[in-house]
């Protein structure tokens, strides 16, 4: 069921801003396990599970990175800006896709002798118009591409596009499926445009004003070759965050889900990010403080067509997150 999940979420269109087409996919799979689902203004949906014990905010993004129609030429190709952090070394050559359904491949002004030597606005996206006119009949300024890839299973991994972070709502969709109770009062949030400056956890935890956040996110791992070193690697478990470039985890919250991990006897990683961040930093600055931490999915290829995560890491971040939530918090 969770392949099935992550499949469908996976391949739904929904970059930073325009994210109503996967909200919607959402909410159709967590509206029958929880007692209230809404949207606020910003755009971020709200799953409700009642309770009277600590107010739980889990966040887990829908946004994916994406490329914003900014100009198109005389001939019909069109340059764009980045939605998030893009690589433009992961982009040459890649096929994207429009909301509308309109492909294109992006493609570099000249020869590339370096990567490194590769500049934005030289790169551009080939639809197969040959004028601005029959460009226009199907793309607009400020439309969103996003890669174009499929979802494919090897070995026990799991790799298509927007796994950053559709991995996360999968977690969050499995562990609110799987909980029959819980003391608590739990917030299954879906943010939106966290790509772009973490945005939805903030107006969202502000709302809500939690007495915990926990992030579900995607992290990377240092188990490649030529890597940078990082003690996290593929089936090695569900990653607990130490800090990253917005956060450094609640040490209390750290510990809990330490606790948890080695009373279900699950394998556990320690996760320190040196670059990057996710929706724990705005929701631990919210008010006056929020004690906050992450549950990290290690993800090989990140913010790639071909993001990868493994099926065990899934299953172990569920088991722990449902743990956690049907045990007291004694964090306070």
């Amino acid at each position: 069921m969770m392949k099935e999940l992550l499949k469908k979420l996976t391949q739904t269109y929904g970059p930073s801003g325009n994210e109503e087409i996967v909200r919607d996919i959402i909410r159709d799979e967590i509206k029958a396990y929880v007692d209230e689902v809404k949207v606020d203004v910003l755009g971020n949906l709200i799953a409700v599970k009642r309770g009277c014990g600590t107010k739980v905010m889990l966040a887990a993004h829908m946004d994916q990175i994406g490329y914003m129609v900014t100009h198109i030429d005389d001939k019909g190709f069109l340059r764009f800006a980045r939605i998030g952090g893009i690589s433009v070394g992961n982009s040459i050559n890649r096929r994207v896709i429009f909301k509308n359904g309109v492909t294109g491949v992006i493609s570099y002004d000249g020869d590339i002798d370096r990567i490194s030597d590769i500049k934005l606005e030289k790169m551009y996206i080939d639809i197969g118009a040959s004028s601005r006119e029959e460009a226009e009949k199907t793309v607009a300024i400020g439309d969103v591409a996003v890669y174009c890839s499929s979802f494919s299973e090897n070995n026990g991994k799991y790799t298509g596009k927007a796994m950053d972070d559709r991995a996360g709502c999968a977690l969050l969709i499995e562990t609110a499926r799987r909980l029959k109770s819980s003391p608590h009062e739990i917030y299954f949030v879906f943010t939106v445009q966290e790509e772009i400056g973490v945005r939805g956890a903030k107006t969202s935890a502000y709302a809500l004003n939690p007495d915990i956040g926990i992030a579900i996110d995607v992290t990377r791992t240092g188990d490649t070759p030529k890597a940078r070193p990082m003690a996290v690697k593929l089936g090695g478990g569900p990653a607990i965050k130490v800090k990253d470039a917005l956060v450094m985890a609640h040490p209390r919250v750290k510990g809990l889900m330490v606790k948890r991990a080695e009373e279900l006897g699950i394998p556990y990683q320690m996760e320190i990010l040196e670059a990057g961040g996710t929706d724990a930093g705005p929701i631990h600055l919210t008010r006056e403080g929020v004690p906050s931490g992450v549950l990290s999915i290690p993800c090989r290829h990140i913010h790639s067509d071909s993001e990868m995560v493994d099926a065990s890491d899934m299953e172990n971040g569920v088991k722990l997150l449902q743990r956690i939530l049907e045990e007291e918090i004694d964090i306070f």
